[in-house]
């Protein structure tokens, strides 16, 4: 038999579900030219299943090549080829900040290479891109605004705010992009807590009134010449499904909604996502932050403890108990029937009982018209936030919003 293969490369993911659901995401995220399909097969093959550590590794080392790659052919001058390893350099530095504990030096080191090699494709980019900080209490909170054209003509803007671990660079890629190629104006921005903010202040923690730092951004956009207040749309991803809603019910200017997936009450949420609820626990059963390295690995595995402690702290609590406590006040509650624009309330059918749950509440409570769309595993999009299949959702998506402002 000749000595010859198609490749060495195989299409493995893992047993851990929750890091098969990362792999998924980054591999999704190529088909906006953020990812490689192959170099992430390729990183996946040096991970050890369910170990973080491994993935940090695998994932930085990736983003190195890729940015040492992207400067060498900036350098000479095949800008095309740059902006696009910028590109898979900021999304894989990204994966690896995801995996990294909040108190692990690398995890705001990753973050902000993440974002130096997005501004850094920024340069070599067709549409116009502003970065600034807006003053909110005692952080600033990281904002890109940008626009099909420098023009000043007034047009429909859409503002996107992520959850717990998205990023503003990372919802460029996945719903920034195809709505700039339908003509919008874009506002990326991330409020307390969030991990954009979070690199450049680690005190500070989420806290459940996002209409206020919404504020700032909308009285950022008052007074510019591209943006028309009468067609100005939010969509929040994941935990900004609770952000975007909650903000929204306090907030008359927004003129349209859409909430992926459609969060009104965290609490319950998180709740469901870990099977208990630990507020409600006996003391016994608490932990803090320092007893998190004395648990066995076989009552909590590394990947969990993981988890666990940048909940913690993004939370801004000391123990798993208290951080569940302070998640009461996480709740749209009766304010959701202020909402009276239309909404969009998207969920993926793979995305368990809670979220349906919490889609259906959504749209019997909101005052609005309210369309809805539940994404199938047929469509390779039934999971969180449509990973596997971003281009689908951002069609579901930006369409319905064209059939609204145009």
């Amino acid at each position: 038999m000749a000595d010859i293969q198609r490749s060495t490369t195989r299409v493995r993911g893992f047993t851990d579900a929750e890091m098969d659901f990362q792999l998924i995401r980054q591999m999704g995220s190529s088909a906006f030219g953020a990812a490689s399909v192959g170099a992430c097969l390729s990183a996946a093959g040096r991970i050890q299943n369910g170990d973080p550590s491994s993935w940090v590794d695998a994932f930085a080392d990736l983003a190195a090549w890729q940015e040492q790659d992207a400067r060498e052919r900036a350098a000479k001058g095949h800008v095309v080829s740059a902006r696009a390893q910028f590109f898979h350099a900021c999304n894989s530095y990204r994966a690896a900040e995801y995996y990294t504990g909040c108190r692990d030096a690398r995890h705001r080191d990753l973050g902000l290479k993440s974002r130096a090699c997005f501004a850094a494709a920024m340069n070599h980019v067709w549409h116009t891109f502003e970065a600034t900080m807006l003053p909110y209490k005692a952080v600033q909170l990281p904002v890109y605004f940008m626009a099909p054209n420098p023009r000043a003509e007034r047009r429909k803007t859409l503002i996107i705010v992520s959850g717990f671990d998205g990023t503003l660079e990372e919802e460029y890629f996945l719903r920034g992009c195809p709505a700039l190629e339908r003509g919008y104006n874009i506002v990326h921005w991330a409020g307390p807590g969030q991990m954009d903010v979070f690199r450049f202040h680690p005190d500070t923690h989420f806290e459940p009134d996002y209409e206020n730092p919404l504020k700032t951004v909308i009285d950022f956009l008052t007074e510019r010449p591209e943006v028309d207040m009468g067609r100005l749309a939010i969509l929040g991803i994941s935990f900004g499904g609770y952000f975007a809603t909650r903000a929204t019910a306090h907030e008359p200017r927004v003129k349209a909604l859409i909430a992926n997936s459609p969060i009104v009450n965290l609490r319950d949420y998180l709740v469901a996502f870990i099977g208990s609820d630990p507020a409600e626990a006996p003391e016994a059963e608490n932990f803090r932050l320092e007893d998190l390295p004395a648990i066995p690995e076989e009552v909590l595995s590394s990947q969990l403890k993981a988890i666990c402690e940048n909940v913690i702290i993004r939370f801004g609590q000391s123990s798993w108990r208290e951080t569940f406590t302070y998640l009461r006040q996480f709740a749209v509650g009766e304010a959701i029937s202020q909402i009276t624009c239309p909404s969009l309330a998207l969920v993926g059918a793979g995305e368990g009982g809670e979220p349906e749950k919490q889609h259906q509440a959504f749209c019997a409570n909101v005052s609005g018209p309210v369309a809805s769309y539940t994404f199938s595993a047929f469509e390779g999009a039934d999971t969180h936030c449509q990973v596997g299949n971003p281009a689908f959702a951002a069609a579901v998506t930006l369409d319905w919003l064209d059939e609204l402002f145009d």
